[in-house]
């Protein structure tokens, strides 16, 4: 543990994380959140695997974010950003699937997959200013 960090605790106060500053990463984590949310109306339909798979892509945006950004290495970052957006596309994918299964209804997704959209592609051009 860093020297900042532990006086950041002695004091009572957490350590802030530079990812969190991240728009990207606070997007994500708010779409986490979302897809939790739907998790957890599949897991009220015994429906355990489709909800542990959306809950597990969802963590996985602000995580991988979060992980890139402690990264000392450019490359490194890019390659953690790159799988961040491809969970993304995972829960798009599983949500269009469970639309068609008819798991969710239209008006519920719809909005949540124009955001996915919008993340991603602040994602990509996040990634284009490393």
């Amino acid at each position: 543990m860093g020297q900042e960090q532990k006086q950041s605790r002695d004091c009572g106060r957490r350590p802030h994380w530079r990812f969190e500053d991240l728009e990207i990463w606070q997007l994500a984590t708010e779409m986490a959140v979302r897809f939790h949310r739907i998790a957890d109306q599949l897991d009220g339909r015994r429906l355990y695997r489709y909800a542990e798979q959306l809950r597990a892509a969802g963590l996985s945006l602000s995580n991988n974010i979060a992980e890139g950004a402690g990264s000392q290495h450019k490359k490194e970052f890019l390659q953690f950003l790159n799988i961040a957006r491809r969970s993304l596309f995972e829960d798009a994918s599983m949500l269009l699937v469970f639309e068609k299964l008819d798991l969710v209804n239209s008006g519920e997704i719809d909005p949540l997959l124009t955001d996915c959209d919008a993340l991603s592609r602040k994602i990509t051009n996040f990634a284009r200013t490393l």
